[in-house]
């Protein structure tokens, strides 16, 4: 069983509340634009795995360090991760055929700042996009996703609500 800290957009942001809610994970997936480096430095505290993919503002060390895409395995869950991916029914181009070639079935993004979980019944995939935990953007509330992995099974899905968008 894991515990999993999804989390996206934080562009250089770091929230103490980030200890609270992702110190008890045992992974924290961060989605793109992360911004500093510092950021995933200090995720890595918190947490014995932390993965992340790089997003369209992501460059030196974050570039260097991280891939586009991060096609992986958890507790028998087939995850794809990346920044600008699209939703069920909108994917980016060869962004189906791929998670249908890797037998993918849980796949996440940021990028848009918005939150959304959505199942992809044609492709038997589960999508989220955590939204936006950094203070840049246009969201109007701060949010990441909690989820536990046992065997396959994905459950106990929570939604970190950080406040609104102080504009």
């Amino acid at each position: 069983m894991q515990r999993i800290g999804i989390i996206s957009d934080t562009h250089s942001c770091w929230d103490p509340r980030f200890e609270q809610y992702l110190g008890n994970c045992d992974q924290i997936w961060h989605a793109g634009d992360v911004g500093d480096i510092d950021v995933i430095n200090r995720l890595r505290r918190l947490a014995p795995v932390v993965r992340a993919v790089r997003g369209n503002i992501d460059h030196g060390e974050v570039a260097r360090q991280f891939p586009a895409v991060d096609c992986f395995e958890v507790e028998g869950v087939k995850v794809w991760m990346t920044h600008i991916g699209g939703y069920p029914g909108r994917y980016q181009p060869g962004v189906a055929t791929a998670l249908r070639r890797h037998g993918v079935n849980l796949m996440v993004t940021g990028h848009s700042h918005i939150l959304k979980v959505m199942y992809d019944h044609s492709l038997n995939v589960l999508h989220i996009n955590p939204g936006a935990a950094g203070t840049h953007g246009w969201q109007k509330e701060r949010t990441f996703i909690l989820l536990t992995i046992d065997a396959g099974d994905m459950r106990d899905l929570e939604v970190v609500q950080l406040g609104k968008l102080k504009v």
